[in-house]
């Protein structure tokens, strides 16, 4: 479909939010967080759009845990007279309407489509989707850690969003709405009288270039040739030297909007029934990759630090097409360690060039 554009001032964006909450559809939205010193924000169900903070700083965590929450019961079981009673749990998923999604956390979500409709269709992950319209809110480029146009995106993509709404700029203040998808349209269409003639504030198109600029030179990094030296590079010494700093907690896995491992365990409740429950992984983890007969094939932190940019960066797009990764920069803020993925992207990137200017294959 056409781009089409309206306009949302302040007052009626409240009134869209009080209509959606009153309609029955769960509203989530970045909410100050009250547990912490500095200023956090977190994505949570709302009931009141006051609380909703659209200026604020990055939500913690991505919106990943609303699409594969971190422990999900997929199935109950029972012993009964010598065979198992199966008890499928309730595909029960609520409408939803994401306001204010960051541009980094809508386009980690087809992204991840694409491992989750690989093999077999996931149908709880799926069933989230499609029960829920995205509307994001356009950047304005966070941070020194952000680094969404390394991978093809920028504070204003519209990838993985219905509806994007860019601040207008003005004292009152109020977005020049985009409806990008059908599903977009759809909402805007039963809530029209929210909604304005299209037109463009001056300031959305200076807010626009101002966030571009704050975060094109946060890295240089060239994904696809270090795509290429990762390839040839498997041993080398670098993997050694990076990977000093990692502890394999996995707070890089648990905020990351992409990253999609998970575990499925079998929770007896007494000795005749239990749950079949699926719950986050993480490859940094020893025990990721830990075998039953005691082997470990990625037996040092280094071999899982090295998974991880290789699943992000070579693995990942060799078979789907897609950067694991969206640039957000959440696992540089949460890594205990210190640990600095532009960074590390551009030492990446140097190793890269200088293998080529050297002759030698990148």
């Amino acid at each position: 479909m056409s781009n089409e554009q309206k306009y949302l001032s302040e007052s009626e964006f409240d009134a869209l939010v009080r209509e959606l909450i009153a309609s029955g559809k769960r509203v989530v939205a970045p909410v100050a967080a009250e547990d912490d010193l500095e200023p956090q924000a977190d994505y949570r169900a709302v009931s009141d759009p006051a609380k909703i903070v659209l200026d604020g700083p990055l939500p913690r965590r991505s919106l990943k845990e609303f699409f594969l929450p971190a422990t999900e019961a997929l199935l109950r079981w029972r012993l009964k007279k010598g065979d198992v009673a199966l008890d499928e749990t309730e595909a029960d998923y609520p409408e939803t309407v994401v306001v204010g999604a960051s541009p980094c956390d809508a386009a980690a979500l087809p992204t991840v489509d694409r491992v989750m409709d690989w093999d077999y269709r996931d149908e709880p992950w799926f069933g989230r989707r499609e029960a829920t319209v995205v509307i994001s809110r356009a950047c304005p480029g966070r941070d020194s850690s952000c680094f969404c146009p390394v991978v093809g995106l920028a504070p204003d993509s519209t990838r993985g969003a219905d509806v994007m709404l860019y601040p207008s700029g003005e004292d009152a203040g109020g977005y020049l709405v985009e409806v990008i998808t059908e599903r977009g349209a759809a909402l805007v269409a039963a809530h029209s009288k929210h909604f304005q003639a299209p037109r463009e504030p001056a300031g959305v198109a200076r807010l626009r270039e101002e966030a571009r600029a704050r975060v094109d030179g946060n890295s240089s990094a060239r994904p696809d040739e270090i795509r290429r030296w990762l390839d040839k590079n498997f041993e080398h010494e670098l993997w050694d030297r990076l990977a000093e700093r990692c502890h394999g907690c996995g707070a890089c896995a648990a905020v990351c909007p992409t990253c999609h491992c998970f575990d499925i365990v079998d929770e007896p409740e007494g000795g005749d029934s239990g749950t079949r429950r699926r719950n986050w992984d993480t490859c940094q983890a020893a025990v990721f990759t830990l075998h039953g007969s005691g082997h470990n094939p990625r037996e040092t932190q280094n071999a899982r630090f090295r998974q991880r940019v290789l699943h992000k960066f070579a693995i990942y797009p060799e078979r789907f097409g897609e950067i694991l990764c969206t640039g957000c920069g959440r696992c540089v803020r949460a890594c205990p360690g210190g640990m600095d993925l532009p960074e590390i992207l551009e030492e990446l990137g140097r190793l890269a060039t200088s293998s080529q200017s050297a002759g030698g294959t990148p």
